[in-house]
C-alpha cells in the first residue's frame, strides 16, 4: 500500500465545503471526503509550523521531542515515519515546504530518497551551510520567473509586513502548489513497482494570500467578512485583546486601505488560496486514478495548524492556543478496502496520529518513539473512542478539548502575576463568545479539564531517566530505550504498572 500525506499550511478547519461552510470552495476535498472518513474533531499538537510538524512526522508530543518554536538544530536521534518506512522497504519523498529544523542541514535528509523543500533555507544536504538552492526557484529562474514569485511576500512591497492579498503574478501551472503537483506526479511515475510514502506539503493558504486569478475570481469582491471580525474581546485574554486592537487599528498595504476593506481582500484571498489548494489535491488524486495508483494508495489530508485570516478579529494565527480556529485540523482519510465512503468521525483525533495509523494500515512494525494512536478502526467506521482529550501545547500555555470542553491553561507569570485562563461550551456556543472560566457554576467543570491536563501530561512524557525497580524474588522486567533514547512505548510505564514495579515512583 503506498502513501500519499498531502499537508496544507494554515488550513481553517472549518473553512471547506463538506464541513458546510457557506463561503469555501473545495470540490475535490469534498470528493475526498465523500470518499472516504472526514475528522471533525482533529486538532494539532503546536499553533506554529516548525513544533506541529516534527510532532506529525515523528508521532510524538512536543513535550517529548522539545520543539516550540520555528526552525532549529535538527534532532538527531528523532525518528521519523518517512525514515521508518524507508528503512522498510518504501520509496520516500519530502516535497513543498517542510519547515523543519535544519541546522545545520534538514532532519530528514538521511531518509528520504527526494528532499525537494520549495523555499531556500539553512543546508538541506551534507555539503555545508547555506549551500542548499530550492529547485523551486531554479525552476523560475530557469523561466524568467523568479521575480514574478509572490506566495512569501509581496514584491512590490519589500520589508512591509505581508498580511495582503491579490492575484498572484504567477499562473497557477508555475505557482508552488503546481510545481509541487509537478514533482510529486514526476517522483511516483519513477517509483515503478517499489512501494511509496510521500509527504506533498503545499504552501497556501499561509500568506501571502496569493491565489491563481482564476481562483482569485471564484469569490465575489464583496463577501461576506469573516464571522466575528468586530466581536468584542473583552473576554479573551490579554495577548489576545492586544493582537485585535493592533490589527482593527491598522491599515492595508494596497488600496482601499481602510480597516474593513483591507480585512474583507484578505479574506477573499484567503479563501481563494484554499480553492488553489483544493485544485492541487484534485490534481494528485486525478493522476492516481489515470495511473491505476487509486486502489492502493492511502490518500490523507491535513493542515498543520489553523488560522484566524480576520475571524474573531486576529490577523494571522497568533496567539493560535486561543481558538477552535487555530487548534482544529482539517484531516481527510481515503484507505482503499477500509475506509467506508462519505463517513464522518465526530471522535477525537490528533496530528501525531499520522504516524502509528501509516503504519498498521501498511502492515510495518510500530514506531516505538511514537506518543499517537492508531485511527484504523476508526477508518473502518467503528465509533469506540481512542483518547478521552485532545491537547494542543505551547512551553506555558496548554489547550484541551474534552467532550464539548474547550480548557485553555495559562501560566500566571504569562500576564504578570494575573490569573488568565478560557473554557467554553463549544456545543452551546460555537463561536467562543461567552468565558465561563471565572463563572462560578463551572467550577467543577474547569476543576474537572485541570485535572485532564495534568493527568494527560504526567502519562504522555517518555521519560529518558527511569528504570525498573525489582525485588530479590522478581524478574527483572524486559526494558530497552527506543532509538531516542527515551522508553519505548511498548515497554513503558504501562507494562512497569501491570507488573507492579513503580513503587520507587
Amino acid at each position: 500500500m503506498n502513501v500519499l500525506h498531502i499537508l496544507s499550511d494554515q488550513h481553517q478547519a472549518a473553512c471547506m465545503g463538506h464541513a458546510g461552510h457557506p463561503q469555501a470552495i473545495t470540490p475535490h476535498l469534498d470528493r475526498l471526503a465523500s470518499q472516504g472518513v472526514s475528522f471533525s474533531s482533529a486538532y494539532t499538537q503546536n499553533p506554529i509550523c516548525t513544533p506541529s510538524r516534527v510532532s506529525m512526522l515523528s508521532g510524538q508530543y512536543c513535550h517529548n521531542h522539545g520543539y516550540y518554536g520555528l526552525g532549529g538544530p535538527r534532532p538527531e536521534r528523532l525518528p521519523n515515519y518517512l525514515g521508518h518506512f524507508r528503512r522498510h522497504g518504501y520509496r520516500t519523498a519530502g516535497i513543498g515546504k517542510l519547515h523543519l529544523p535544519d541546522q545545520p542541514h534538514n532532519w530528514v535528509v538521511d531518509d528520504v530518497d527526494l528532499l525537494a523543500e520549495c523555499y531556500e533555507s539553512a543546508s538541506n544536504n551534507k555539503s555545508g551551510a547555506n549551500s542548499y538552492r530550492s529547485p523551486y526557484f531554479e525552476y523560475l529562474e530557469a523561466l524568467g520567473l523568479r521575480e514574478q514569485e509572490d506566495s512569501i511576500r509581496l514584491p512590490e512591497f519589500p520589508g512591509k509586513q505581508q498580511h495582503e492579498a491579490r492575484p498572484s503574478l504567477l499562473p497557477y501551472k508555475h505557482s508552488v502548489e503546481g510545481w509541487c503537483v509537478q514533482t510529486a506526479r514526476r517522483f511516483i511515475s519513477d517509483s515503478g513497482d517499489q512501494p511509496w510514502c510521500v509527504q506533498v506539503s503545499l504552501p497556501r493558504p499561509h500568506q501571502c494570500y496569493t491565489p491563481d486569478q482564476e481562483f482569485w475570481d471564484r469569490y465575489p469582491e464583496d463577501l461576506d467578512l469573516p464571522v466575528g471580525l468586530h466581536q468584542d474581546a473583552a473576554h479573551r485574554p490579554p495577548h489576545f485583546q492586544k493582537m485585535v486592537e493592533r490589527y482593527r487599528n491598522g491599515h492595508g498595504l494596497l488600496k482601499p486601505d481602510d480597516f474593513e476593506s483591507w480585512a474583507r481582500r484578505v479574506w477573499r484571498g484567503y479563501l481563494a488560496c484554499v480553492t488553489q489548494v483544493d485544485h492541487a489535491v484534485g490534481e494528485l488524486m486525478d493522476f492516481l486514478e489515470t495511473h491505476g495508483l487509486t486502489e492502493n494508495t492511502i490518500v490523507v489530508y491535513g493542515s498543520d495548524h489553523g488560522a484566524y485570516s480576520g475571524t474573531f478579529g486576529v490577523p494571522e494565527k497568533a496567539p493560535g492556543i486561543c481558538s477552535e480556529k487555530v487548534c482544529r485540523v482539517p484531516m481527510v482519510w481515503r484507505v482503499p478496502g477500509i475506509s467506508p465512503s462519505e463517513h464522518r468521525c465526530d471522535l477525537l483525533a490528533e496530528n501525531i496520529d499520522f504516524a502509528p495509523t501509516f503504519t498498521t494500515l501498511c502492515g510495518l512494525p510500530p514506531m516505538e518513539t511514537s506518543d499517537g494512536c492508531d485511527l484504523s478502526a476508526l477508518l473502518r467506521g467503528e465509533n469506540n473512542p481512542v483518547r478521552e482529550v485532545a491537547v494542543t501545547e505551547n512551553v506555558w500555555s496548554k489547550s484541551l478539548r474534552y467532550k464539548n470542553w474547550r480548557y485553555v491553561h495559562y501560566q500566571p507569570e504569562t500576564f504578570g502575576g494575573k490569573e488568565a485562563g478560557e473554557l467554553y461550551d463549544l456545543e452551546a456556543d460555537p463561536g467562543e463568545t461567552r468565558n465561563l472560566y471565572f463563572e462560578a457554576d463551572y467550577a467543577p467543570v474547569l476543576h474537572q479539564c485541570r485535572r485532564l491536563l495534568l493527568e494527560w501530561l504526567i502519562r504522555t512524557t517518555r521519560a529518558t531517566t527511569i528504570w525498573p525497580a525489582t525485588g530479590s524474588k522478581e524478574q527483572p522486567l524486559a526494558y530497552a530505550t527506543a532509538d531516542d533514547g527515551k522508553e519505548s512505548n511498548a515497554h513503558g510505564a504501562v507494562l512497569r504498572a501491570r507488573n507492579r514495579q513503580l513503587n520507587y515512583l
